[in-house]
C-alpha cells in the first residue's frame, strides 16, 4: 500500500487547511487510517483516525472541535479538515494505514506511512 499526502501549507492563526491522503495498491475495507503529526524535537503524535468500514472516528483532545477526519471511498482518499489553526499545530503531518479496523493512537501500530506534508501556522 502506498500513501500520498498533500495539502499542507502556511496559514495565519485562525485559518484553515485541508489535507488529503490517497491510498493506492492492495487495500481492503478492514483497515483504519489516521493522521499523525511531528513537530521539531517532539515525538510523532496521533491527531485523528477513521475506520474505513463504518467511518467511526477518533480525535486527540488537542484537536477536538477544530479538526475533522473524513473519507471518500470512491477515491480511496482520507481528508483532514483543519479549522481554527493555532501556532502549536505547526508540524509535519503524516497519514498512516493499519490492517484491522480498530483505530489506535500509537504510531507503532501502523503498517504504512505517507511522506508527510508541512503545516505552518503563524501568529
Amino acid at each position: 500500500v502506498q500513501l500520498q499526502a498533500s495539502g499542507g501549507g502556511s496559514v495565519q492563526a485562525g485559518g484553515s487547511l485541508r489535507l488529503s491522503c490517497v491510498a493506492s495498491g492492495r487495500t481492503s475495507n478492514d483497515v483504519s487510517l489516521a493522521w499523525f503529526r511531528q513537530a521539531p524535537g517532539k515525538e510523532r503524535q496521533f491527531v485523528a483516525g477513521i475506520r474505513w468500514s463504518g467511518g467511526n472516528t477518533g480525535y486527540a483532545d488537542s484537536v477536538k472541535g477544530r479538526f475533522t477526519i473524513s473519507k471518500d471511498s470512491a477515491k480511496n482518499t482520507v481528508y483532514l479538515q483543519m479549522n481554527s489553526l493555532r501556532p502549536e499545530d505547526t508540524a509535519v503531518y503524516y497519514c498512516a494505514l493499519k490492517w484491522g479496523s480498530t483505530v489506535y493512537t500509537t504510531a507503532q501500530q501502523y503498517n504504512s506511512w505517507g511522506q508527510g506534508t508541512q503545516v505552518t501556522v503563524s501568529s
